[in-house]
């Protein structure tokens, strides 16, 4: 090959790298896509795919700063591979904290998050029905503007042990399928920390688009 030759075919290959590194994947359009679609709904639906199976969740309007902080959570990943660490049966299931993604952390638990907290935006009209999807929080003495945490989350079993956290916790959405895996996470046994003694864990949390 001549040297003329092969300085040209350097010069494709350059610009062939280039165009490749510069393009997207197809799942990296598709995603964006699907991300630019949930923040334009109003009210977006997930599904928390855990490993004892989906809860289909809604969003409300009415909470756009926890519904937003959601979505950006969700499409980033960051709840995948999380566990539910504290379930008490007859009363809630929470998630959200990324420290037990490593059982290294096992005393963390509870205490993580993404580095910030959301303004509260506690509504009369959301109360902890059955299925309601609400922002766990620190307690009023250190936490007297109720601010919720950046990911935990917890999910209402039974709404009359529930009904006492009205009108003091963010409810932001609530379960419009999946009941059935919320009443099973809620009877796995657990020590008395109230963490499950069988991890029970988000594998991902994926958006649903409705055309």
């Amino acid at each position: 090959m001549s040297k003329f030759k092969f300085f040209n075919l350097l010069i494709i290959i350059a610009l062939f790298m280039t165009a490749c590194k510069g393009k997207k994947s197809d799942e990296q359009v598709v995603e964006t896509k699907q991300i630019d679609t949930l923040i334009m709904q109003e009210e977006p639906i997930f599904d928390i795919v855990t490993n004892f199976g989906t809860i289909r969740v809604k969003l409300y309007k009415e909470t756009p700063l926890h519904r937003d902080n959601f979505v950006k959570l969700a499409s980033e990943g960051f709840y995948d591979g999380i566990l539910f660490h504290r379930v008490i049966k007859g009363f809630m299931i929470q998630a959200g904290d990324p420290y037990t993604k490593d059982m290294a952390n096992e005393r963390l638990f509870g205490t993580g998050g993404p580095g910030y907290t959301v303004a509260a935006e506690i509504l009369p009209e959301f109360n902890h029905k059955k299925g309601a999807l609400a922002a766990a929080r620190r307690g009023d003495n250190v936490n007297p503007n109720r601010e919720s945490s950046g990911s935990q989350f917890y999910i209402v079993e039974d709404p009359i042990a529930c009904a006492s956290l009205d009108g003091s916790y963010t409810v932001f959405g609530e379960t419009i399928s999946g009941f059935e895996v919320i009443d099973a996470i809620a009877a796995v046994e657990t020590n008395q920390m109230d963490r499950p003694t069988t991890p029970v864990k988000i594998i991902s949390v994926k958006p649903v688009i409705e055309d």
